[in-house]
């Protein structure tokens, strides 16, 4: 079968097409054909060594495709069902073995694109939205890297729970976007200052769900009102240098967290309960997830350039068959 395999750290060009021998399923593991291939951030956090993973290894941990074959004790699942995961390491192949508990089915109103990027993106903003502030209805929230897939999923979610959304995003063609999701006000980086965020809350806003990081990071704190969450849940723009908390305290008594999408899907019933949610909310119209991009399995090198340098929208995925 044909994988993309890492052997050093690096940039994109460590991301090489390989052919493999395809993999078999052992007890209570399912053999799943790849119809389509999640691309996200922390993909390139373990390309590059950020995160570490024994070399080499095939990147990727998120995808939809079709069951092959089963191995012993997986009753709930038959050759032909149509399956997504999340976390289920060496994802970037057309074939992949994952325990039959990580999978979750999918329904046929679902495409295949859409299946392969809705989890660790529609879980991420699910938890983040239900779990990690203390926000209520008409509080005003800030969501960075709107148009982004993360993002764009949480200025649903937020928009239906009543929250008053700002939103911030590099181009006027990714703002549109935004509106068109239901944000209240869209501000360009450049004009996405704490006082102008500051000024359109009414004295700073409750929540950040900050993606971005490193580059973000000093504007989310200075525009949270006294005893704020910062949600930094991501760091597209590199990693957040060490924070003194006092600086918490000098902000407001804000609250800074720092969480992972593991541990809040930690077991298997959490994990089924949220992806329901998620799936329900895409099959009955009340959330829309746009793939923005398409790359084919050889051109993962291609894709990680797009995505690292904020040129694409939505979520990314890749084709196997290509």
């Amino acid at each position: 079968m044909r994988a993309i395999r890492i052997s050093e750290h690096g940039g994109p060009d460590v991301l090489r097409p390989v052919e493999v021998e395809t993999p078999s399923p052992g007890p209570g593991e399912v053999l799943v054909r790849t119809t389509a291939i999640g691309v996200n951030f922390i993909d390139t956090y373990f390309r590059e060594g950020v995160y570490q993973s024994a070399l080499p290894y095939i990147p990727g941990s998120e995808g939809a495709g079709i069951v092959e074959s089963v191995g012993e004790g997986t009753p709930d699942l038959v050759a032909g069902d149509r399956v997504a995961w999340c976390q289920i390491p060496g994802s970037y192949a057309q074939y992949v073995v994952a325990p039959a508990e990580a999978l979750v089915t999918v329904p046929e109103e679902v495409p295949d694109g859409v299946a392969a990027s809705m989890l660790l993106q529609g879980l991420t903003a699910h938890y983040l939205i239900t779990d990690t502030h203390r926000a209520h209805g008409g509080d005003t929230v800030l969501i960075t890297a709107g148009a982004g897939g993360v993002g764009q999923l949480l200025i649903q979610m937020a928009v239906a729970r009543g929250y008053q959304v700002i939103t911030t995003t590099s181009t006027e063609s990714k703002a549109r976007i935004c509106r068109d999701l239901g944000a209240h006000q869209v501000l360009l980086y450049p004009e996405a200052t704490p006082e102008r965020i500051r000024e359109l809350s009414g004295g700073g806003v409750e929540v950040v769900f900050d993606g971005v990081g490193r580059d973000t990071f000093d504007t989310s704190l200075a525009s949270l009102a006294r005893r704020g969450t910062l949600v930094l849940f991501g760091a597209a723009s590199g990693p957040v240098p060490p924070v003194d908390p006092q600086r918490l305290n000098a902000a407001g008594s804000v609250f800074l967290t720092r969480p992972t999408l593991g541990d809040f899907i930690a077991t298997t019933e959490e994990y089924r309960e949220r992806a329901a949610e998620v799936m329900e909310g895409l099959v009955g119209g009340s959330l829309v997830l746009d793939v923005g991009a398409t790359f084919g399995l050889t051109d993962a090198a291609q894709a990680h350039r797009a995505l690292q340098a904020r040129r694409t929208t939505g979520s990314i995925t890749l084709d196997p068959s290509r």
